[in-house]
């Protein structure tokens, strides 16, 4: 691993547990092994460097959940397996996640609140792709009229269970949430023959 990917995994897992604003770059050098000169060598700020570890864990993120989703069917089950899927991580079920500390890209957006900053816009752009990998899996199963409804629902549900996983601890949340999103589903999936 060259030393800007190593750079951009340790900022990620310190301003995922802690914050960004609580962290400085002094800690990060420290965790990290990396001189000063060479952090600055590949990233010109902080901000540079949190916008590495957004398009870190973007990538991350989305891969691992279209696995995940890949595992079921199109339609429905892709959409059961993108629950799940959330139900292992806050559950710590699923090697392939962090230890579950809420939505790096909501944790994120909150504390750089002003929606035309260059970092909410790109938690904004991770949000829609997760969005659209919903949309891939149902545009064949659900009517064109309604298909953007019905993934503006679920998206809703997924990111409530998030927030609420992480806020009330309620680690079931993603279970909760796909009992209410399968009946909706139920009734806007058509069956293919």
């Amino acid at each position: 691993m060259d030393k800007r990917e190593h750079l951009v995994q340790v900022a990620f897992d310190i301003f995922y547990r802690e914050g960004v604003h609580a962290v400085g770059i002094n800690r990060i050098l420290t965790e990290s092994g990396v001189a000063k000169k060479t952090l600055y060598n590949h990233f010109a700020s902080k901000d540079e460097l949190v916008a590495a570890t957004l398009s870190y864990r973007d990538q991350r993120f989305l891969n691992w959940l279209g696995e995940r989703m890949a595992t079921g069917q199109a339609g429905i089950d892709a959409l059961k397996a993108m629950f799940d899927a959330l139900h292992d991580w806050f559950n710590g079920e699923d090697a392939g996640q962090p230890q579950f500390n809420g939505c790096y890209f909501i944790n994120l957006s909150a504390e750089y609140g002003d929606a035309e900053h260059p970092l909410h816009q790109q938690c904004s752009a991770h949000k829609r792709a997760v969005q659209a990998l919903m949309r891939q899996h149902l545009s064949a199963w659900v009517e064109s009229g309604v298909l953007d409804q019905l993934v503006d629902a679920l998206a809703i549900l997924k990111e409530g269970a998030i927030v609420q996983a992480h806020v009330t601890g309620d680690k079931n949340a993603a279970l909760k949430a796909w009992a209410i999103a399968e009946p909706l589903l139920q009734a806007h999936v058509r069956q293919k023959d």
